[in-house]
């Protein structure tokens, strides 16, 4: 059980691994990794950005037909959210109190409270684009008590935004490259660093920066 759970992981952050993972799986797959990395704190690992990319790659190559991928992945994405905003809005301040485990981390949780405060509704659709952020700014809008109709409507327009951007964005580069399929390792490794720039930026900020990070006054109020 163990080593097919490895092998499995694996091949989540291996180009070829990957490009196995969508061939044998297909959209089946590829809307059950979208939903888990957006619904339980347990996705935060899972690679969103890059499986979506690759995913439109390969539609433009016949092997997912698009017309079975964008619907049903925005369907899950969006679903998704909704499972981690009614955790926050359930667990409130618990939430923040929680130890940390493998499926768990308050850092995590931190970073996406930083990110909402500082962008506030906009958060919603601009976590989508950044890792781990993505799987804890819904439990965190809902602990914060963000009005629910308010929350949905940002959220629906990001999953589409987001949906859209990355697996259309793959299917463009698979129409426009012949052969890109033979440089996926680059392409992902490029998704990669754009996922985690935003990461780095922040963290070379908050070390230039005196005091406690911003935001974390907000946090240890809401953890009290």
């Amino acid at each position: 059980m163990l080593q097919s759970i490895l092998h499995f992981l694996h091949s989540l952050y291996s180009p070829e691994g990957l490009k196995e993972l969508i061939r044998s799986g297909g959209a089946p797959l590829v809307c059950t990794i979208v939903f888990i990395e957006t619904g339980f704190f347990v996705g935060f690992f899972l690679p969103g950005d890059s499986l979506l990319i690759t995913a439109g790659i390969f539609s433009y190559a016949g092997v997912i037909p698009l017309k079975w991928l964008l619907l049903p992945v925005m369907f899950c994405a969006i679903a998704g959210d909704q499972i981690g905003y009614w955790i926050g809005r359930s667990a409130g301040a618990a939430l923040y109190r929680r130890e940390d485990s493998f499926f768990f981390r308050r850092s995590h949780l931190q970073r996406a409270h930083d990110f909402y405060e500082k962008y506030g509704g906009r958060a919603v659709i601009l976590a989508r684009f950044v890792p781990i952020v993505r799987t804890f700014c819904p439990p965190v809008a809902g602990a914060a008590r963000m009005p629910y109709s308010r929350y949905l409507l940002y959220d629906i327009f990001g999953g589409v935004f987001w949906v859209c951007a990355t697996t259309l964005g793959g299917y463009t580069l698979g129409r426009l490259i012949p052969n890109i399929g033979q440089y996926i390792h680059y392409v992902i490794g490029v998704v990669i660093l754009l996922s985690i720039l935003p990461a780095v930026i922040g963290l070379l900020r908050s070390k230039r920066s005196s005091g406690t990070p911003p935001g974390s006054a907000v946090f240890n109020q809401e953890v009290k």
